[in-house]
């Protein structure tokens, strides 16, 4: 995502991506992933499809977008059989 961001210049969302960084330690330059770890085991398709839908509607519920496939870097796209940035692989 990093490298993506850096090749379109979208130097606003690397900026915030930065910011976030200067509160953590570390060797990178930018914070994408939230600090912690909380593994969980994705035991079928049910699940899987939970965590897919928790992911595409965090945009949502910050009020970004009204809906998880306007979101620019979602997958939510992909998985309503539209087109996204990348290609995604929506078949687990």
């Amino acid at each position: 995502m990093i490298q993506y961001l850096s090749k379109n210049k979208v130097q606003s969302i690397l900026d915030q991506l930065a910011f976030y960084k200067k509160a953590h330690k570390g060797d990178r330059a930018y914070q994408f992933w939230q600090e912690g770890v909380h593994p969980e085991l994705i035991q079928g398709d049910h699940m899987m499809r939970q965590k897919v839908d928790y992911i595409h509607n965090n945009p949502v519920k910050r009020g970004y977008v009204d809906k998880a496939e306007h979101w620019r870097y979602s997958s939510a796209r992909d998985y309503l059989g539209q087109q996204g940035l990348l290609e995604v692989c929506t078949q687990w």
